[in-house]
């Protein structure tokens, strides 16, 4: 099915070993950017959940370039509840204004909200205003999905978050939707990139960013670079000489 099932969570030593080693990381002087995904932990409830965030936040704030919420792991029991305002109504809803509402003040650096692919329209238009009230940079889409329809490994029962080929056509889906209302906010596709097709769409359908994850476990170390000098011979063919061009089109 070229795709993997993640169920690890976020399991780590804390955000102040991550801090301690993202600064050794800074003084090597390498000029990446860095970005730094944040999640509560397993065991806080949810009314509690923006402490953990804006702890995190603190300690990492200094070395990190940009900062993801991530409100959309399936494997953190309770999270992804954040984000369906739908099926939950009004109180989750108010738990990610506030969230958001602390943490926006708590960094000038770039503020990044992770959704879900399970999500409906209803819930990714409400997802979308809070991005844009609490004035976050834009949307990282999609996490991992829970749904497991057409797998054909009998390995697809186990838990955890699927991605790979399978996320593909819905990745792409809650892009375009999102991209409808998303004046002025970057949009970080991903889900499903395997091929510079993919990337060439993606970029089409209003991504600013392209991430890869389960193509690169299946595509090894050269993967990234195939993808790109195939993205250059698409764009040669079609005459697109530069990637705001691409995104114009």
């Amino acid at each position: 099915d070229r795709a993997l099932i993640n169920r690890m969570g976020f399991n780590n030593r804390g955000a102040e070993e991550a801090a301690r080693c993202l600064k050794r990381f800074r003084q090597r002087g390498l000029p990446l950017p860095l970005g730094v995904n944040l999640g509560k932990n397993r065991d806080t409830p949810l009314e509690r959940a923006a402490e953990d965030y804006l702890k995190a936040l603190r300690f990492l704030e200094p070395f990190g370039d940009y900062f993801v919420l991530n409100v959309s792991s399936p494997n953190t029991p309770g999270l992804r509840a954040l984000q369906d305002v739908e099926a939950l109504g009004l109180f989750l809803l108010e738990t990610l204004d506030e969230l958001l509402a602390r943490l926006r003040p708590a960094t000038p650096k770039p503020l990044l909200l992770k959704v879900a692919p399970d999500l409906s329209p209803k819930a990714l238009d409400e997802v979308l205003a809070l991005t844009k009230k609490h004035r976050l940079q834009g949307l990282v889409a999609v996490n991992t999905t829970l749904a497991r329809e057409g797998l054909k490994s009998p390995l697809a029962r186990e838990a955890g978050g699927l991605s790979g080929r399978p996320l593909k056509r819905r990745a792409l889906e809650v892009l375009r939707h999102l991209a409808e209302g998303a004046e002025g906010l970057a949009l970080v596709s991903v889900g499903g990139v395997e091929t510079p097709l993919d990337l060439w769409e993606r970029l089409k359908a209003g991504a600013s960013l392209v991430q890869v994850y389960t193509g690169f476990v299946y595509g090894g170390p050269l993967f990234p670079r195939r993808l790109l000098l195939g993205l250059l011979r698409l764009m040669e063919a079609e005459g697109v000489s530069s990637l705001g061009e691409l995104r114009r089109a």
